[in-house]
């Protein structure tokens, strides 16, 4: 049998945010699993938490309360520089608005988690042409974002986010940019990465993109409602 990996734990976790005398609690009591190899999809109205938790779990924030294990290392005990090396080499990021540099070209912007890491420039340059042929932008490497349509542009951000190749792809609402044709080929692409052994989780309120993973799990007031495994056809 084989040995179940967990890529990301989640304990017990509460983020209260103050405003002004209130208190918005956006995550009540979350716990969850991610494990190495799932296609794992988070749904939910607007305002359900499931953002916050996809922040949370990218490094982007910590909890009030809880715990955050990455790779069995609790995210509360480290400090922002270790924070930030944890997301440039374990985790990649997905946006709904593609966060694409719009001065660099489409190689460009996929080589800029690898500068941070420090991988030499021959390197890289090989590298981020390889992921953009992966996408099936070949023919697109020195197109800057204005010069490339929306699906064009979130290929790009994919092959950046697998960059420094990543323990997991946490994607936000990926198709919420896309028309319907542009976003099934989007997660044509996150399937086919699955496929090959990528950790994905994708945030989303859109059933046809809750279709393509492996397991559901529903949000609402910021606590798990339920979850499903997804039999596919």
């Amino acid at each position: 049998m084989d040995r179940v990996v967990e890529i990301i734990r989640v304990e017990n976790v509460k983020k209260i945010y103050r405003m002004g005398d209130n208190e918005v609690k956006a995550l009540d009591g979350v716990s969850l699993v991610v494990e190495e190899g799932e296609f794992l999809i988070v749904m939910g109205p607007s305002g359900s938490g499931k953002t916050t938790l996809l922040h949370l779990m990218g490094c982007l924030d910590k909890p009030t309360e809880g715990e955050i294990y990455i790779a069995a290392t609790a995210v509360s005990k480290l400090n922002d520089s270790q924070l930030a090396k944890i997301r440039n080499k374990m985790i990649g990021f997905v946006f709904q608005q593609f966060n694409l540099l719009p001065r660099l070209t489409a190689l460009e912007n996929v080589e800029l988690p690898m500068i941070y890491a420090g991988v030499p420039k021959a390197v890289r340059r090989k590298k981020a042409k390889e992921l953009l042929e992966l996408v099936g932008l070949g023919d697109r490497l020195h197109h800057r974002p204005t010069q490339l349509s929306g699906g064009q542009m979130q290929r790009v951000a994919i092959a950046r986010a697998l960059a420094n190749d990543p323990m997991v792809l946490l994607a936000d609402e990926p198709t919420g940019n896309l028309d319907s044709k542009s976003g099934e080929e989007i997660l044509k692409i996150f399937s086919e990465l699955n496929e090959r052994g990528q950790t994905i989780v994708i945030v989303t309120h859109d059933p046809e993109v809750a279709k393509h993973g492996d397991r559901i799990v529903r949000m609402r007031d910021g606590k798990i409602v339920s979850e499903e495994v997804n039999v596919h056809a």
